[in-house]
């Protein structure tokens, strides 16, 4: 039997009312953001090379395509504080990368307090971050945003050390960690930041149940579009499709055939949880409508970006998203291309 070197990549978001939408403000705030990232001279050449190649101004501009100018900024910078603390925690152990996540807490629990000469530059981007982004937002926001992204940070730790021992996750275990390591919770923040809706309509079980949903949609969508240049890479152990191969013993097409069933009953589910939401008043049911509607931008705008951009596909994205046929890439070495960028070959 000759090995495999094609594979089709599903489409789960083919019948997903939401349709693409960028936001209008994107070209104005992509090169304020770029440029305040370029000002730290935090990344060495590779890294700020596929920094540009990613494009997550862009990201921000698909995900949140409904909130104004001031608040897609704050999108655009937490993209980058995203992408910089990934680099940073992808290269060190999990002792390291515990080391990034204290200091990432801190400034957040700490915006005011000057941070010490010689600390690693996470942390002045950090604080500049999150001092632009508290001027414009609720106490109640700031505060889940601080927890999830204190859970996002930390269970990087767990992502770590799994990669060092090689560890393959059981389905469940691995989507438990990863609905926090993939940061869709922090990502909710714009989302909700010019938003009045009461700490308990937040807290409400069907609220959390689309949040989760989305959230799972990220992880799937992510690992789907990532999976080929994590296995040539030598990462894939952190990657749905390899888990589902180990749990389920079957091969890539089973595998993939599964992650899009699933992804498919997670995206009915969440459309029929937003159908039988309850009430909490004329004035509430607006602001939780327009905050539901943005998570399902989100979800649209995720996918969007995996294909406009060039860290999944390089610049056959376009292609791939017409045609959903992925040539298989070889095994390389790990120094060739880092675990979330697609080689300039491709």
């Amino acid at each position: 039997m000759s090995a495999m070197t094609q594979f089709y990549l599903p489409d789960p978001l083919t019948q997903w009312p939401w349709l693409r939408k960028l936001n209008p403000y994107y070209t104005e705030v992509k090169p304020e953001s770029e440029s305040w990232l370029r000002g730290f001279k935090a990344l060495d050449v590779r890294s700020q090379r596929s920094f540009d190649r990613c494009n997550f101004a862009l990201l921000g501009g698909l995900a949140y395509p409904l909130i104004d100018r001031d608040r897609l900024r704050v999108a655009c910078d937490l993209m980058v504080l995203f992408y910089v603390f990934d680099e940073f925690t992808d290269k060190v152990d999990e002792n390291g990368a515990r080391l990034y996540a204290e200091l990432v807490v801190d400034v957040l629990q700490n915006p005011d307090m000057e941070r010490p000469y010689g600390e690693s530059k996470l942390g002045e981007i950090t604080r500049q971050f999150w001092l632009r982004a508290i001027q414009m937002s609720s106490v109640s926001a700031r505060e889940r945003f601080i927890a999830s992204f204190a859970e996002y940070a930390y269970a990087v730790i767990d992502e770590a050390s799994d990669r060092a021992k090689g560890n393959v996750r059981g389905l469940m275990d691995y989507l438990r960690l990863t609905r926090l390591t993939a940061g869709p919770y922090p990502c909710f923040f714009p989302i909700e930041m010019d938003l009045d809706i009461p700490d308990e309509v937040m807290a409400h079980p069907s609220m959390d149940r689309l949040r989760r949903l989305t959230a799972e949609s990220l992880v799937l969508g992510n690992d789907l579009y990532s999976y080929n240049i994590e296995q040539a890479a030598g990462h894939g152990g952190h990657n749905i499709i390899t888990v589902v191969m180990a749990e389920k013993g079957v091969d890539l097409d089973g595998a993939l055939d599964w992650v899009a069933e699933y992804h498919g009953h997670v995206l009915l589910e969440f459309q029929a949880q937003y159908q039988v939401l309850p009430s909490w008043g004329p004035a509430v049911d607006l602001e939780v409508k327009a905050y539901v509607e943005r998570l399902a931008y989100f979800i649209r705008g995720i996918d969007c970006w995996a294909f406009e951009t060039e860290r999944y596909f390089g610049t056959k994205g376009r292609e791939i998203q017409k045609q959903r046929v992925v040539d298989l890439l070889p095994k390389v070495e790990a120094a060739s291309v880092t675990p979330m960028m697609a080689p300039r070959k491709v």
